[in-house]
């Protein structure tokens, strides 16, 4: 660990709660890995996740973007097909890549994946591989839908999903740590705005009730969740 990082750890409280771009100049600061590490949000939020109508899960738009190049999946047919195909997206099929998803020979490598609702009824088989692993498409999560050319511009160019898990937590990649905190700032706000946009009716209280942020490698920053109304949600 150089000075730079020595004396970044050695001002981070492990106890103290920070304004939201101190926390952000933090976690750049205690970053140490030799690759460009992936900035963490951890939400834990006012919910019951045991309670249906208190799920939340969605997609938002990141204004600097993920910083990684994201590879699309796409089911579709005919011009949709083409459409998906033409912005972009890594691979694209029917039943036939759904085919060869079940038998093994398609690589599990993509991040998204996205499908025409009349392909469903084929996705819905894939759901013991691709569930485990996220990846199956949820019209929730935008990732059905009959406009697959503009989902895939979309997640490629730093649209990404989010969904609270059986503790009522929420994580987000915001960026990396090559990011300047003006960016990671305005990308955090991003998915704050969109987190009070989607909160429950039935939510109680104080909605995001802690945060920490953090690099890959790095130690988690606490973030003082009063200050979060600040942010402001733009570019």
């Amino acid at each position: 660990m150089g000075k730079k990082q020595t004396d970044a750890t050695a001002r981070l409280d492990r106890g103290k709660f920070y304004q939201p771009g101190d926390a952000l100049d933090l976690v750049k600061a205690t970053a140490t890995a030799s690759f460009d590490e992936t900035v963490e949000a951890a939400f834990f939020l006012g919910i019951d996740p045991r309670q249906a109508e208190q799920a939340v899960r969605g997609t938002v738009s990141l204004p600097a973007g993920t910083g990684k190049q994201v590879k699309v999946l796409v089911f579709a047919d005919g011009d949709q097909a083409k459409a998906a195909t033409e912005a972009g997206a890594d691979y694209v099929g029917g039943a036939d890549l759904a085919a060869s998803i079940q038998a093994g020979t398609q690589p599990l490598d993509w991040d998204v994946t996205i499908a025409i609702p009349s392909l469903m009824a084929e996705v819905g088989k894939l759901g013991k591989v691709l569930g485990p692993r996220g990846l199956m498409p949820n019209p929730k999560a935008g990732t059905v839908t009959q406009d697959v050319g503009k989902a895939v511009t979309e997640f490629k160019g730093g649209r990404v999903e989010y969904r609270n898990d059986r503790f009522g937590n929420v994580h987000v990649g915001i960026g990396k740590v090559s990011f300047t905190g003006e960016q990671l700032r305005a990308n955090l706000a991003a998915v704050v705005d969109e987190l009070n946009r989607v909160r429950p009716a039935s939510a109680k209280g104080r909605f995001i009730r802690k945060l920490t942020v953090a690099a890959t490698m790095g130690p988690g920053v606490k973030v003082d969740v009063t200050a979060l109304d600040t942010l402001e949600p733009e570019a």
